[in-house]
């Protein structure tokens, strides 16, 4: 066996932790929304509200989560990323180079980065929600790598053979990853924002006969607000997730930037311009100034909220666009890394 079939071999093993990790924590979610469903028709009613949305730390403190699939999730998780490291490791050197010069190791690294962010967010208190939706991306990236993305470890081509191969691709996955978790942090907080809203508005007047229908966020934010999504209230406020996906967004923003500013230095020492309209270049910056939005729009706007978090889904869906859709349909400079 060669070293490059080892390396596959542990992103395998890599890939099949993750997905024990994704279950366990599936199970974790499933089991704390079955008994918050179960608390929730038979709690005494405070003010119209359940005693669980009034009294959190009560809450907090008897979540119902499951011990056995929470430890599951986090020796796996860990596992998995020793299994990572070293298939990355052992790739680089089967080529000889530093691995990521290609979208399979771009991938590789890029989940590494995302589930080491998810375990270090994730330290203190496990949040289910955010493990399932960042192991699951990482499950699905791995699997498409090994079969759509992979190549032969190989050298690469002169253009590539340089310092700045380490520098600007290996910020770009690191914003990546950071990113990562930032979206799926903002998904929990577009939920628990309406969770929150749901349980405000109960002693609200009803809809009286024969007037209009509620517009449709009115029937998700009451569909939120039921039993069936008793179990946000076991995870952070609305406002702290907020605060985490800002903070986790404004790194990755920052990395953003320096892989603009790398990227067109990289591209002048090899092609003699600093900036051509290249597709990748163009898709690099409309992710720029969505994110560099969102940051504006919060911070000197005060947008926050659900408004400010359309700015992260719209800004993850173009740094994906970014990576699969330029990089296999759309033909470029940038195409030389393979696929």
């Amino acid at each position: 066996m060669t070293t490059g079939d080892l390396s596959t071999l542990l992103v395998w093993g890599a890939a099949t932790a993750f997905t024990i990790a994704l279950i366990a924590y599936s199970v974790d979610l499933a089991r704390i929304a079955d008994r918050s469903q179960k608390r929730v028709p038979q709690a005494a009613l405070v003010g119209g509200r359940p005693a669980t949305a009034v009294a959190g730390s009560e809450a907090q403190s008897a979540p119902g989560r499951s011990v056995r699939a929470e430890g599951i999730a986090r020796s796996t998780t860990l596992l998995g990323l020793v299994l990572l490291f070293a298939g990355i490791v052992l790739r680089g050197i089967a080529a000889g180079r530093w691995p990521t010069a290609n979208m399979y190791e771009f991938t590789l690294v890029g989940v590494f980065v995302a589930v080491l962010v998810l375990t270090i967010v994730q330290r203190r208190r496990v949040i289910a929600f955010v493990g399932v939706v960042v192991m699951g991306i990482s499950v699905l990236a791995l699997v498409l790598a090994l079969n759509a993305f992979y190549i032969q470890a190989d050298q690469v081509q002169p253009a590539l053979q340089s310092y700045w191969l380490i520098l600007h691709v290996g910020v770009a996955i690191t914003a990546t990853g950071i990113f990562t978790v930032a979206f799926a942090t903002s998904v929990l907080q577009v939920l628990r924002s309406f969770r929150e809203e749901a349980l405000a508005s109960v002693d609200a007047p009803a809809v009286t006969v024969g007037s209009a229908a509620p517009p449709r966020s009115d029937r998700f934010r009451r569909w939120v607000g039921g039993p069936r999504f008793g179990w946000l209230e076991q995870v952070p406020g609305s406002r702290e997730l907020e605060a985490l996906s800002f903070r986790l967004n404004a790194v990755a923003f920052v990395l953003w930037t320096l892989t603009l500013i790398g990227g067109a230095i990289w591209a002048e020492h090899a092609w003699g311009r600093y900036w051509g309209w290249d597709p990748k270049e163009v898709g690099t910056f409309v992710a720029w100034v969505v994110y560099a939005a969102y940051l504006h729009a919060r911070t000197t706007r005060g947008w926050n909220g659900r408004r400010a978090s359309y700015f992260v889904f719209v800004g993850y869906g173009v740094v994906l666009a970014n990576f699969t859709v330029v990089n296999i349909v759309v033909p470029g400079k940038h195409s030389y890394g393979g696929v």
